[in-house]
């Protein structure tokens, strides 16, 4: 039928191997949003189907009620003409009595044959009932399957993106480890030492050479001292 058909092929994408076809997919988020169609597509299809399925039970059971009204209506009318039958039978009209009999006969008949119909039409509705109440059962597994797959999609998009941006974050990361601007800093740093001990090493130069300036002239006054003091002796003064 084509309602277990479409059903059968709504099962044959749920056991499809998702993961292979996804590993293949150059985008998967567009493959998740393909499948996700394809399923939605799929149970729109699939409840056409049950809804003429259940149609098609309607009808059956419309057919059934009426061919157990008209049984009901030949059941009733079989037994208007026996009766009359009998009351002409006991007045002695015997030849009305047998057509009144022959009417009945033919009620009857009709009675039988829509009786038939009835059991008939009972069977297919307890058939299709049945169908009916599977189809519906598997549309509702369809309807929470589907419900799954978008959430399903929804994560691993969301997680896709997030393992993305933590893959450029450590190649950032990785890159900045590799070109360490420390190493110049550390370079830049050794040159700015050396000049600095240059500096102080000239200020200690500068600073000897005064000094030594002052030593020298301390050294001519002390001079100056001694010769002055050697005189004084000398004049006796």
């Amino acid at each position: 039928m084509a309602q277990t058909t479409i059903l059968g092929r709504v099962g044959q994408l749920l056991r499809a191997n998702i993961n292979g076809m996804l590993d293949s997919a150059e985008d998967p988020e567009k493959m998740l949003d393909q499948l996700v169609r394809d399923f939605t597509n799929n149970m729109s299809e699939a409840e056409d189907a049950v809804a003429q399925t259940i149609g098609n039970l309607r009808m059956v059971e419309d057919d059934a009620k009426e061919a157990r009204d008209a049984m009901a209506d030949w059941t009733a009318k079989a037994a208007a003409a026996s009766k009359k039958a009998d009351e002409l039978r006991a007045a002695g009209n015997t030849a009305d009595a047998d057509k009144f009999d022959n009417l009945a006969k033919l009620a009857l008949s009709r009675q039988i044959s829509f009786e038939n119909q009835v059991r008939t039409f009972d069977t297919q509705i307890a058939q299709q009932t049945e169908l009916v109440n599977q189809l519906k059962d598997g549309l509702n597994k369809m309807r929470v399957r589907r419900d799954e797959l978008v959430q399903k999609r929804d994560e691993l998009v969301a997680r896709a993106k997030m393992a993305k941006a933590q893959t450029q974050v450590q190649t950032t990361l990785k890159n900045v480890s590799v070109m360490d601007p420390t190493s110049e800093l550390s370079h830049y740093e050794e040159k700015v030492r050396r000049q600095e001990a240059l500096a102080r090493g000239m200020a200690e130069v500068n600073a000897d050479s005064v000094d030594e300036q002052f030593s020298a002239l301390q050294g001519e006054e002390d001079s100056a001292e001694v010769d002055a003091r050697l005189a004084a002796l000398k004049t006796g003064s």
